[in-house]
C-alpha cells in the first residue's frame, strides 16, 4: 500500500527554488506541531534578541509565510519582511491577519539574492532563519545574499541565521526522519517526514524530500515537496560570514539545528 501511495505521490520537486516555495506555502504551517505555539516561541526568543541588541528595525529575509515577521511584529517598531513569490506574500499577510499585525509589517515581493535592488533602508536586526541560506547551493550565492545583508544593516547591525546542523546530520546521513502526525483536521489526518537523499556533489548537497500525507480510513494521498539543499557546515558558513564583512559573535546546537548570530564589522 505504502510502495504504491508515495510511488503515485505528486511531485513538487523545484526546477527552481520559486517552483518550491509556492508549493509549499499553504502548507507550511503543518510542518509545525502547532503553528500559534510556533509563533509565540519565537516572538519569545527574538523578544530577547531584540532587548540584547536594543533593536526596533527588523528585516525578515528568512522567505517563510510570516512566522519571524509576525513574531518580530510582536516587539519591533519597523518590520519589513521579503517574500520570494506573491503566493508566500499572500499567505504570509493572511497569517499576519490572524495576529492583526497586518498592518505592523511592510510586506515585499523580491527577489533573495538581491535584496539591495528593492529594500531600502537601515536595519538593527536582519533575519536568514528556516535553512534559506541552504537553498543558495554555491558560495558565490551564498556571498551575495550575505553581502546584500551586511549592506542594509547599520553599523554592528546583527544578522541571525538559523539552518540545519549538517555537521550533524552528515556524520549517519540520516534517510527517513518523522516529524509528527495532525489529528482531525477537516480531512482526516496529516502525516509528516522527511526523506533525505544525499547526494556526490562538491560541495556536498542534499535533495530534502517533505512528505505530507493526508486522508482518512482507507483513502490517503502523498504530495512530496522536494529541494536541493547545500550541506553547509559550521566551519564553511563562518568563513563566508567573515568573507561578507560579518564577525560571528555566537554559534550553538540546538537540536539538529545551528543558530549563528554574526555583528556587521
Amino acid at each position: 500500500m505504502f510502495s504504491s501511495l508515495f510511488s503515485d505521490a505528486s511531485a513538487v520537486i523545484a526546477a527552481d527554488l520559486n517552483a518550491y516555495y509556492d508549493g509549499l506555502a499553504e502548507h507550511q504551517a503543518l510542518l509545525f506541531r502547532d503553528w500559534r505555539a510556533a509563533v509565540q516561541r519565537e516572538s519569545a526568543a527574538l523578544r530577547r534578541l531584540l532587548r540584547k541588541h536594543n533593536a526596533q528595525r527588523v528585516l525578515d529575509s528568512s522567505g517563510t509565510v510570516g512566522l519571524h515577521a509576525i513574531a518580530a511584529a510582536m516587539h519591533a517598531t519597523a518590520v519589513t519582511a521579503v517574500c520570494p513569490t506573491p503566493a508566500v506574500l499572500e499567505r504570509a499577510q493572511h497569517n499576519a491577519a490572524q495576529f492583526r499585525l497586518e498592518q505592523a509589517i511592510a510586506f515585499l515581493c523580491a527577489d533573495l539574492n538581491a535584496l539591495s535592488d528593492s529594500v531600502t533602508g537601515s536595519f538593527d536586526i536582519a533575519l536568514l532563519k528556516g535553512g534559506i541560506v541552504t537553498h543558495w547551493l554555491t558560495d558565490q550565492a551564498i556571498s551575495a545574499a550575505l553581502s546584500a545583508l551586511h549592506s542594509l544593516l547599520r553599523p554592528e547591525g546583527v544578522l541571525i541565521l538559523s539552518l540545519p546542523a549538517f555537521d550533524l546530520l552528515l556524520e549517519d546521513r540520516p534517510r527517513l526522519v518523522p516529524r509528527h502526525v495532525h489529528e482531525n483536521l477537516p480531512d482526516g489526518r496529516a502525516i509528516l517526514f522527511d526523506l533525505y537523499d544525499w547526494q556526490a556533489t562538491e560541495p556536498l548537497s542534499v535533495l530534502h524530500n517533505i512528505f505530507i500525507v493526508r486522508g482518512d480510513g482507507d483513502s490517503f494521498s502523498a504530495t512530496r515537496f522536494g529541494v536541493l539543499q547545500r550541506a553547509l557546515r559550521r566551519a564553511e558558513l563562518e568563513q563566508l560570514l567573515n568573507t561578507a564583512g560579518f564577525v560571528v559573535q555566537q554559534a550553538e546546537m540546538n537540536g539538529w539545528e545551528l543558530h549563528i548570530t554574526a555583528e556587521r564589522a
